[in-house]
C-alpha cells in the first residue's frame, strides 16, 4: 500500500494536480489572460504553460527577442507579429523606422519546428526573408499573413507559390508590395490545391492573370474567399462559374457600358461582398442573393445616399457594414429599420472627399440614435459624424449593450456643433455599454471638458484599448483620467493639450499601461520631464517633428 501512495504522489505540482491532468486540462485554455495567470502560480505550471503555448501575439516586435520566445515558447505552432506603431498608418512614422521581419524569420527557420502559421502586421518583410521562409517551413506553412507590410517583391511571392503546397490561406491585404510580374500566381495555381482563403485586396498587383484566377478556383475545391486588387469584373466570368464553393469575393473594376454587366452572374453561395467601383448602373447585379449576404464591404463604391438605401433594405441578413459617410442619416434609418442581425458597422470619412457629400449625405445624431433604437445586437462600431449631441450617445448607452468596441470622430466640416462638450454622452455611453474593451473619441477644442475626460477615467473599468484625441482643457483633466482606466493597456493620444510633466505623471498612475504613443502635446525642447517615467522595463522613444501629408482623423480608421 505504500509504494501505491507514493506512486500517487510522483509528479505532482504544490497544487496536487498531476502533471498528467494539468496537461489535459491546459489543452482547454486559450485565452491569453488566462494563460498568463497559469504561468503566474508556481515555477511548475510556468514550464508547463510555455510547453503546451500553441499561440503567441507579441504587440510590438521590440518588446521581445526572437531568442527569448523560442526559450520560453518552442513548441508554438502560431504566431502573430506587430512591428511599427498604428500611427504609421497615417503617415506619422518614418518609413525606415524599423519594424524589420528578418531577425524573427531566421529564428522561426532554426526553432520553430512545429510552426504552421504566421502573420506579420506593418513589418518590414524582405525577399530574402520569404525565400528562407518558404526553404525552411514551406512544405507544412498552413497560413501566411503579410498584413500592411512592405519591402518586398513579386519575386518573394513565388517563393511562396513554388514552395507553400499546403498553403490554405495567403493574405497580403494593404501591403506595399513592388510588381515586376504576375507570375507569382501562376504558379500559386499550379503547385497548390488546398487553398481557402486568397487576398491581395487594396494592393498594387495588377499584372495577374484572370486565367490563373479560375485555375485556382478549378484546382482548389475549398476556396471560400478571393479578395483582389483592380481586375476588369468580365474578365472574371468564367472564375465565377468555376468557383463553386466561394462565400466571399472583393474587389474588382468595372471599366465597360453598364449594359455590359448584365451577364454577370456571382457564386451561389456567396454572403460576403465588396465589389471596388461600382456605381447604381451595376448594383442590379447584387439584387438576386442580397437577401443572403451577410458583410458588404461599400467602402469603394460609387453609391449616393438613395443608392445606399436602395442596396440596404434588400438585405435582412447583413450582420457586417463597411461603407462612407456617404450614406446619411437617411441610409442609417433604413439600415436599423432593415437589418436588425446587424454586428458591426464601420462609417469611414468620404463623402467630402469625393464630392458626393449633400444634406443627405452625411451622418449626426439623427442617423446614430436610429441605428441605437434599431441595431440591438451591435458589438463594433467605428464612425466619422459631421454633427453629435449627448442625447445620441446616451441613446448607444441604453440600446447598445453588446458593444465591445467604439471609436467615432467629430469631423471639422461644421463651423457649429449642436451639443458640446460631450462630457455626460460620454458618461452614459460607458456606463451603459458595460462589454466595451476598446474605445476612440476624436473630437475638437472644447468637445470634451476636464469633467468628460475624468468620467473616461471613471467607467472604463473593461476598456484595454483607447484612442482620445482633442480632448480635455488642462493637466488636471488627464491626471483625473489617470486615477482610473485599470485594465488600460495601450494608450493613443492626438493633439491633446498636456504637459510632459503631466503625461508622465498619468503614466505612473496607470497600473496596467504597456503602451502610450502621443502626438502633439506640449513639448520641452530637451523632453526632460518624461524622465520621470523611465523605468529600466520601458522603452521610450521621442521621434523628431517633420513635415508630412496626413489626414486630420484617424479614430474610425481599421486597426
Amino acid at each position: 500500500m505504500s509504494d501505491v501512495a507514493e506512486d500517487r504522489n510522483v509528479n505532482r505540482t504544490s497544487t496536487g494536480i498531476s502533471d498528467v491532468v494539468l496537461g489535459y486540462v491546459m489543452q482547454y485554455i486559450h485565452d491569453p489572460k488566462d494563460r498568463d495567470a497559469v504561468s503566474l502560480v508556481c515555477r511548475k505550471w510556468y514550464e508547463l504553460e510555455a510547453r503546451t503555448r500553441k499561440h503567441v501575439t507579441i504587440a510590438l516586435c521590440y518588446s521581445t527577442s526572437p531568442d527569448r520566445l523560442r526559450r520560453r515558447f518552442g513548441n508554438l505552432e502560431s504566431l502573430k507579429l506587430k512591428g511599427k506603431p498604428r500611427a504609421a498608418m497615417f503617415n506619422l512614422i518614418p518609413e525606415d523606422w524599423g519594424g524589420y521581419a528578418t531577425p524573427w524569420v531566421r529564428e522561426i527557420a532554426e526553432s520553430f519546428n512545429f510552426l504552421d502559421s504566421l502573420q506579420f502586421r506593418r513589418m518590414i518583410v524582405k525577399d530574402s526573408d520569404l525565400e528562407l521562409l518558404t526553404r525552411s517551413r514551406g512544405r507544412v506553412l498552413l497560413t501566411l499573413k503579410l498584413d500592411k507590410c512592405s519591402g518586398f517583391t513579386t519575386d518573394g511571392l513565388l517563393h511562396i507559390g513554388r514552395s507553400c503546397r499546403n498553403l490554405k490561406t495567403l493574405f497580403l491585404e494593404e501591403s506595399s508590395i513592388i510588381e515586376k510580374d504576375g507570375e507569382w500566381l501562376h504558379e500559386l495555381a499550379l503547385n497548390n490545391t488546398v487553398l481557402e482563403t486568397l487576398n491581395f485586396y487594396l494592393t498594387e498587383l495588377v499584372q495577374v492573370k484572370f486565367e490563373d484566377l479560375e485555375l485556382i478556383a478549378r484546382n482548389c475545391s475549398s476556396l471560400v474567399s478571393v479578395k483582389i486588387s483592380d481586375q476588369e469584373i468580365l474578365d472574371l466570368l468564367g472564375f465565377f462559374r468555376t468557383a463553386t464553393a466561394l462565400e466571399e469575393f472583393c474587389g474588382g473594376s468595372f471599366n465597360e457600358q453598364p449594359e455590359k454587366y448584365t451577364v454577370v452572374s456571382l457564386p451561389p453561395k456567396l454572403c460576403r461582398l465588396g465589389l471596388t467601383y461600382m456605381g447604381k448602373t451595376e448594383m442590379p447585379i447584387v439584387f438576386p442573393f442580397a437577401s443572403q449576404l451577410k458583410k458588404l464591404d461599400l467602402l469603394y463604391a460609387l453609391l449616393d445616399a438613395e443608392d445606399h438605401s436602395m442596396l440596404i433594405q434588400r438585405c435582412p441578413n447583413l450582420e457586417v457594414l463597411e461603407t462612407r459617410n456617404v450614406i446619411g442619416d437617411r441610409g442609417l434609418e433604413v439600415l436599423a429599420q432593415s437589418c436588425k442581425r446587424l454586428k458591426r458597422l464601420r462609417i469611414e470619412r468620404g463623402a467630402d472627399e469625393q464630392e458626393m457629400e449633400d444634406e443627405e449625405g452625411l451622418v449626426s445624431q439623427r442617423g446614430l440614435i436610429a441605428l441605437a433604437q434599431g441595431c440591438l445586437e451591435l458589438e463594433y462600431l467605428a464612425v466619422y459624424v459631421s454633427d453629435i449631441t449627448n442625447a445620441s450617445l446616451e441613446h448607444i448607452g441604453s440600446y447598445s449593450k453588446n458593444l465591445c468596441d467604439f471609436r467615432l470622430v467629430l469631423l471639422d466640416r461644421e463651423e457649429r456643433i449642436t451639443d458640446l462638450p460631450l462630457d455626460n454622452g460620454v458618461r452614459a455611453l460607458l456606463r451603459g455599454c458595460e462589454k466595451l474593451r476598446r474605445f476612440a473619441l476624436y473630437v475638437r477644442p472644447g468637445g470634451l471638458s476636464d469633467v468628460g475626460l475624468s468620467y473616461i477615467g471613471q467607467y472604463s473599468q473593461n476598456v484595454r484599448w483607447m484612442f482620445l484625441g482633442s480632448v480635455g482643457e488642462s493637466d488636471a483633466g488627464l491626471l483625473e483620467f489617470s486615477r482610473g482606466c485599470p485594465s488600460l493597456q495601450k494608450l493613443e493620444m492626438r493633439s491633446c493639450c498636456f504637459s510632459e510633466r503631466a503625461l508622465a505623471a498619468a503614466v505612473m498612475q496607470l497600473t496596467s499601461l504597456r503602451y502610450l504613443w502621443v502626438q502633439g502635446y506640449r513639448a520641452s525642447t530637451t523632453g526632460r520631464h518624461l524622465l520621470a517615467m523611465a523605468r529600466p522595463f520601458w522603452n521610450i522613444e521621442l521621434i523628431p517633428a517633420r513635415r508630412v501629408t496626413l489626414d486630420q482623423h484617424e479614430g474610425g480608421r481599421r486597426s
